[in-house]
C-alpha cells in the first residue's frame, strides 16, 4: 500500500505487526486475558503505566468502537484534515480512526506484555523513552498489570493540526476496561477486577511529506 493517508493501516504492515504481537504475547502467556486495550489511571506522555506485563490474545474478537461522524469541514479540525488530504492525497480519516482502533489495542497489549519491539514502532522517540522507563521500573519491581478491554464505546477524532508538513490528530477514545496491578508476591496494588469506563485522548503525529505511512503515538493522556 505504500504511503496511506490511512492510519499505519497499511494494512499490510499493521497485519504483520499484529501478527508478530499475538504470538509474542502468546510466547509469554499463553492462556488467557485478553487481547485489548489497557486499564488504570494515564498519565501524560506514558499513556497511563499501568504496571506488569500481561494481556494476551483472547478467543472472543476484539469488539468495534462506535465511531463518530467526521468534524465539521468549516470547523478548524475539519480545515486541518482538508489540508493534510491536499498534502497526502491517499488520506482519509476513516481509515485513519480505523487504524487508531488497532494501533490503541496493539500498543496497550505490548505496553502490558513490556513488548518494547511492538512498541517502537508505533511511538514517537520521547514516548517510546516514557514508556521504555515504565516497564523497566515495573520489571525492576516485580510488578504485573493485567488490563483486558471488554469493548470499545466511542472513538472519534477530537482534534486535528497541520504544522508545516506535520500531520498531529487527536483521538477521543472510550472504552470499557478491567485492569488491576499485582506486585512481585501476586497481592493487589491497584485497580480492581471489575469493568470501568475510561476516556483516553491519544495524539499521533506523521510527517506526510514522508513515505513512511506510520502515524506514532506522540501522546497519551486521560479525557
Amino acid at each position: 500500500m505504500g504511503a496511506s493517508g490511512g492510519f499505519p493501516v497499511d494494512l499490510v504492515l499493521f497485519g504483520m505487526i499484529a501478527a508478530f504481537l499475538v504470538l509474542r504475547l502468546r510466547s509469554i502467556l499463553g492462556k488467557r486475558q485478553g487481547f485489548e486495550r489497557q486499564a488504570p489511571p494515564v498519565q501524560p506522555v506514558p499513556l497511563r503505566p499501568v504496571g506488569g506485563p500481561i494481556i494476551e490474545a483472547k478467543a472472543e474478537p476484539p469488539q468495534p468502537a462506535a465511531v463518530q461522524p467526521m468534524p465539521d469541514t468549516a470547523s478548524p479540525t475539519g480545515q486541518a484534515l482538508a489540508q493534510m488530504r491536499t498534502l497526502d492525497p491517499t488520506f482519509d480519516p476513516a481509515r485513519f480512526l480505523a487504524g487508531a482502533d488497532q494501533a490503541f489495542r496493539m500498543i496497550v497489549a505490548a505496553f502490558a506484555a513490556g513488548d518494547r519491539v511492538g512498541l517502537r514502532a508505533l511511538l514517537s522517540d520521547d514516548t517510546y523513552s516514557a514508556f521504555e522507563q515504565a516497564i523497566s521500573a515495573r520489571e525492576k519491581a516485580g510488578e504485573t498489570q493485567v488490563s483486558e478491554v471488554k469493548s470499545m464505546q466511542h472513538l472519534s477524532i477530537d482534534a486535528a493540526e497541520l504544522k508545516g508538513r506535520v500531520g498531529s490528530v487527536t483521538v477521543k477514545i472510550v472504552s470499557d476496561q478491567v485492569s488491576y496491578t499485582h506486585d512481585a508476591n501476586g497481592k493487589p496494588l491497584t485497580g480492581a477486577d471489575a469493568v470501568t469506563e475510561i476516556t483516553d485522548l491519544w495524539t499521533f503525529e506523521r510527517d506526510l511529506s514522508q513515505q513512511d505511512p506510520t502515524w506514532r503515538l506522540v501522546a497519551a493522556r486521560s479525557g
